[in-house]
């Protein structure tokens, strides 16, 4: 490795530095959206194991409700971990396009389009990971309604608050 150094221009590297930039940068943008995800996971694991711990018979009134709720939460557990994979993943990929930036500089090797090909395999991956991570708050939204009797009474004591009003 002592050979690639004295060859490498102070200039060379510090363009390549310059190119690194933008990666580096978007790791940090991965990162916090993994910590969303990993957050969102561990809410939806930790809401599964308090409906696991509650759960009935299935002669109980609540018994449907809960079967069909535990099915959700399985589903959006496999939704996050994907996308949280895919993210990982995507991040990884980053890690190596920067890491062979530096390696093809010091190296004097030509992987331009190599590098190209991993940046857009990382952004296709990233682009899969966020994809996913939608449908999974999508499918979360979904499953969770206010139940009519509930906002019937919300809006009529509205109606009864307003009309107290002088």
């Amino acid at each position: 490795m002592s050979e690639f150094l004295p060859t490498a221009q102070v200039s060379d590297i510090a363009h390549t530095i310059q190119l690194a930039v933008a990666p580096v940068f978007l790791l940090a943008g991965i990162a916090g959206f993994l910590n969303a995800m990993a957050g969102r996971l561990g809410r939806v694991v930790d809401r599964s194991r308090q409906l696991e711990a509650e759960f009935t018979d299935r002669e109980h009134p609540d018994h449907l409700r809960q079967v069909t709720e535990l099915r959700i939460l399985d589903r959006r557990m496999q939704l996050a971990n994907l996308a949280i994979w895919l993210c990982t993943a995507s991040a990884v990929l980053v890690c190596c396009v920067v890491g062979g930036l530096f390696f093809a500089q010091l190296a004097d090797l030509g992987f331009a389009r190599t590098m190209a090909l991993g940046f857009i395999g990382a952004m296709l991956l990233l682009i899969a990971g966020l994809g996913v991570f939608l449908i999974e708050i999508r499918l979360a939204l979904n499953s969770v309604r206010v139940r009519d009797d509930y906002l019937e009474h919300r809006i009529e004591n509205e109606i009864e608050r307003e009309s107290r009003l002088p």
